[in-house]
């Protein structure tokens, strides 16, 4: 989702000082910086806000970015740098952000970065990543995903759980990259004849989950392939519109899931009724049109009933 480019004027120091607060920050791996003249004088960025205590919008974000780390290969840390600002810098030192890295597999080129409350405070309201101007803690968290240019004073919103293909397209456009082959366009990076299904799991599973029957997934999620025959459809129903509420409920199929990925919890995404039902046809429809097993491969596992369900 695009949500708007604009400009900072080129004027005195003063006023990039006042647009880019020079605080003092650290780093995950424990290193003092400073915001505007170590982080983002001269640099082409990428920046968000998490807390890691988040249990829905921050991890999705984090795992969607790290597919957009891997589409961006050697670009990443030359080209274009990820910044991954902690809204809850009590909780969040630099150790539990470094834990939190491992966990996403956050490579060179992407820190995330704590401080001072204060300065937390000021820094992502100046950027416009916080809703009220008076809140920085975690009430006041928005997954949008900042790309800017200091040097130029150029900056452009997204959602940060957008597709990252579509991300990436974007990107390449906005900082002007000029690859040797030619970049894909937007229809390419995210076809106008998405049926609505298909267009909820790249916009919203898509990050941790794959459908395409490979062993281990994403790592992050179970890949979904034939999920639709091995669980019940109301079952998933209720899984996919309150996995929160199944796990508190003590569901054995919901928390042997959390246990068994434990990176990234199943969130809550708070789809409607329809869009759980849609995204449930589409993986029912992709699994129709694969190719059938070849002869001796294991049969597709039986469905259970809601109160003996067991992961595959």
């Amino acid at each position: 989702m695009l949500l708007g480019v604009w400009t900072v004027p080129a004027r005195a120091q003063s006023a990039t000082a006042e647009r880019y607060p020079n605080v003092a920050l650290q780093t995950h791996d424990g290193r003092s910086v400073r915001f505007h003249d170590d982080l983002l004088k001269g640099k082409s960025v990428a920046i968000h806000v998490i807390y890691t205590s988040c249990t829905d919008e921050c991890p999705l974000e984090m795992a969607n970015l790290a597919q957009l780390q891997r589409l961006l290969g050697e670009r990443m840390g030359r080209d274009v740098v990820f910044y991954s600002i902690s809204i809850d810098p009590k909780t969040d030192t630099p150790a539990v952000l470094k834990d939190y890295a491992q966990r996403f597999s956050v490579g060179p080129g992407w820190t995330l970065l704590t401080g001072k409350p204060e300065d937390i405070a000021l820094l992502t309201r100046k950027l416009g990543l916080v809703r009220r101007a008076d809140s920085a803690g975690k009430d006041g968290h928005m997954p949008m995903l900042l790309l800017g240019q200091e040097a130029t004073g150029q900056w452009m919103r997204h959602s940060a759980v957008d597709n990252p293909r579509f991300l990436h397209a974007h990107m390449k456009n906005f900082f002007g990259w000029r690859d040797a082959e030619a970049a894909p366009g937007y229809a390419q990076a995210r076809p106008l004849a998405l049926e609505p299904g298909q267009l909820l799991f790249q916009s919203r599973c898509s990050a941790c989950h794959t459908a395409t029957g490979e062993a281990g997934g994403s790592g992050l999620a179970p890949d979904l392939l034939g999920v639709t025959a091995r669980r019940e459809r109301a079952w998933l129903e209720r899984y996919v519109a309150a996995p929160d509420r199944l796990q508190a409920q003590g569901d054995p199929t919901a928390l042997r899931l959390a246990q068994q990925y434990p990176k990234v919890r199943m969130p809550n995404l708070r789809l409607s009724s329809t869009e759980v039902a849609s995204v449930l046809d589409h993986l029912a429809a992709e699994a129709a049109r694969r190719p059938a097993p070849e002869p001796g491969a294991p049969a597709a596992p039986r469905k259970v009933s809601a109160g003996h369900q067991h992961h595959h």
